[in-house]
């Protein structure tokens, strides 16, 4: 059966509910009221004077996602995965078989043939990936809608692998004036190969500080009500504007080794329950209509199931027509979702009988995103602003 609302209507679908259209009415006077605003912008008096000179020291937000090559090209893609895949949070087995594996095999055949993906997505007008382009324009947006706090509350962006890194953006927002830095890592599920690897290199540049500036770390949000709105109500918006009706929709996660669970990693539980918050917020009962599945294994290892190229597969064989993907883990489009996702499995998809494949839009810079994105920093920055 084609899938639709559970209310039986479209008319708001895509549209947020009163309560978030209220939110988003005046976002920052409504956390930070303009009187408080003035009077965090009023100049101290002078000690031996009457000059004024503002005392106010600067507040930097880092945005951070994980990175992305300079080039689409074997060489940038080789140095990008060089840095990836030597990091002990993403390959824990760090032994010497795998430094020979590494060097010798994969960083030699994966180069090119990555490099290949990312040309089918690279964002030609600017020279650089999506990701990128995303990236970037979130934190613009959000410079946009923090303006009223003051110019001292500074927005900036950075990639755990590749450019611009975490250390040298740290570096600006610190020479900026900022003593009080508030990192935003833009992984919706904690994991240790993510959330984690960018607190170690946050880490580390602090300790190369001798006055080092406050830091506070953004949770994971996998349960968050403002995300799980947001994921639901740009859903539905999507599947309004199909010109078919999914008979099923995927919820695919990246995937990380079952090992890494089994140690106490707590991804796989908040993946589950961002699906089961995401199933309840669009009336689903029938957990088939919305199924949880993971993606981009890499290696031998077991990893966790059920794998998203599987489920396409066995979906189409089942006679499934029609199949939605949407890609609750990445706050931005990438080439995990655009090309392994779109291409990759919209292949699979119709190669064993499925009619019509989408891959959802992350929520990326849209609207509603943006909400998301504003309403996290606003809880963070709470007691600094």
């Amino acid at each position: 059966m084609p899938l639709a609302p559970a209310d039986g209507s479209d008319a708001d679908a895509g549209e947020l509910t009163p309560a978030a259209r209220a939110a988003t009415a005046g976002p920052v006077e409504a956390s930070a009221p303009q009187s408080s605003v003035a009077a965090a912008r009023a100049p101290t008096q002078s000690a031996t004077g009457n000059e004024a000179m503002s005392t106010i020291a600067g507040i930097g937000v880092l945005l951070v996602n994980l990175g992305t090559p300079d080039a689409a090209e074997p060489k940038a893609v080789r140095r990008y995965l060089q840095e990836f895949l030597t990091d002990r949070r993403v390959i824990e087995n760090d032994t010497l078989i795998w430094k020979l594996v590494l060097n010798g095999v994969i960083l030699p055949l994966r180069s090119r043939r990555r490099a290949r993906d990312y040309q089918k997505i690279w964002n030609r007008e600017k020279n650089e990936s999506p990701l990128k382009t995303f990236t970037r324009s979130q934190a613009e947006k959000l410079a946009g809608i923090l303006e009223p706090l003051g110019k001292h509350v500074m927005i900036d962006w950075a990639m755990r692998y590749g450019n611009p890194s975490i250390v040298s953006r740290l570096e600006a927002l610190v020479a900026r004036g900022c003593d009080r830095i508030l990192i935003m890592p833009l992984y919706p599920q904690y994991a240790a190969a993510t959330t984690a690897t960018v607190c170690d290199e946050v880490f580390r540049f602090l300790l190369r500080q001798r006055r080092q500036p406050a830091v506070r770390i953004m949770p994971a949000y996998y349960d968050d009500p403002y995300y799980i709105e947001v994921l639901s109500s740009s859903l539905k918006a999507e599947l309004k504007a199909l010109p078919f009706a999914p008979d099923a929709i995927i919820a695919s996660y990246h995937g990380v080794p079952q090992d890494y669970v089994r140690k106490g990693d707590p991804y796989e539980r908040q993946c589950v329950r961002t699906t089961e918050l995401l199933r309840a917020q669009l009336k689903l009962d029938d957990s088939s209509k919305l199924i949880l599945t993971y993606q981009s294994r890499f290696g031998r290892a077991k990893w966790l199931k059920p794998y998203t190229i599987d489920t396409v597969k066995a979906l189409a064989k089942k006679g499934v027509k029609n199949l939605a993907v949407i890609t609750p883990g990445f706050a931005a489009d990438c080439l995990e979702t655009l090309e392994e996702i779109a291409v990759e499995n919209a292949h699979v998809f119709k190669r064993y009988g499925g009619q019509n494949f989408v891959a959802i839009p992350c929520l990326n810079d849209s609207e509603a995103g943006m909400l998301m994105i504003w309403q996290l920093a606003m809880r963070e920055l709470k007691g600094w602003v």
